[in-house]
């Protein structure tokens, strides 16, 4: 079932957007109905995915940032600027000592990785709460990122990260903020120090499942990192 629901609800949500923008030029009754009208059903099919999601071995995201991640897929997607229908979502609401990294495969609805990841020294201890797009800061940026290639760094094989959103993330790359091995992500780190490692602003994720995620999500995927501090306004952000 979730292999025929899931491509269904890619094709009606991408009609949607397109049609949304559209009608949003009228100033006519209809269009305000018609918008009201479409954002119901965008919202309804957001909850069905949501409920379509292949979570037999692990707990599933939140609702709200499954959704706002899902939003910004689509608009990414119509734009180009993402290729594969792999979405990466990190929570920064929840502890870091909770598996809060998913990786989804929206093509089957398949959850292919729960994990631990870090954030950065300065964005917080155990809970994240600070963030910045500024060299240095050793804080991790959240927002939207498209997924780039491949290296070997001094922390093994990683991945490339360019951000999406002036003033949010586009310094990522130039910041060196990538997606790489680290044993402080681990659950004997937290044991003997009742919280995750952190990193200088990196999404660092555990040494055995690295390989394994990188490949996955590598060239051009949807990552996103979700904080409730910080609203959905990508449109108005986006780097063209």
């Amino acid at each position: 079932m979730i292999y025929n629901i899931f491509p269904a609800i890619l094709f009606v949500l991408i009609s949607f957007s397109s049609n949304k923008k559209s009608f949003s030029e009228s100033k006519s009754i209809h269009s305000v109905v018609f918008a009201k009208t479409v954002k119901s059903r965008i919202e309804t099919n957001i909850e069905i995915a949501y409920n379509n999601l292949n979570s037999d071995k692990c707990a599933l995201p939140k609702l709200e940032s499954f959704a706002e991640a899902l939003k910004g897929y689509y608009l990414l997607k119509e734009k180009g600027l993402i290729q594969k229908d792999i979405l990466t979502l990190v929570d920064f609401s929840l502890s870091s000592n909770s598996k809060r990294l998913w990786v989804i495969d929206l093509a089957t609805g398949n959850i292919l990785f729960n994990s631990l990841v870090a954030h950065g020294r300065n964005t917080g201890d155990e809970f994240a709460s600070n963030f910045s797009n500024s060299a240095n800061s050793y804080k991790s940026s959240l927002g939207f990122y498209a997924t780039g290639e491949i290296y070997s760094g001094k922390h093994g094989l990683s991945l490339k990260l360019d951000g999406l959103e002036k003033g949010v993330n586009d310094n990522a790359r130039a910041r060196g903020v990538v997606m790489h091995a680290a044993e402080y992500v681990s659950n004997s780190f937290i044991k003997n120090n009742h919280r995750l490692g952190r990193s200088q602003g990196c999404p660092a994720v555990p040494v055995e499942l690295s390989k394994e995620i990188i490949s996955v999500i590598k060239n051009k995927s949807c990552f996103f990192i979700y904080h409730p501090s910080r609203a959905f306004k990508l449109a108005s952000e986006l780097i063209s």
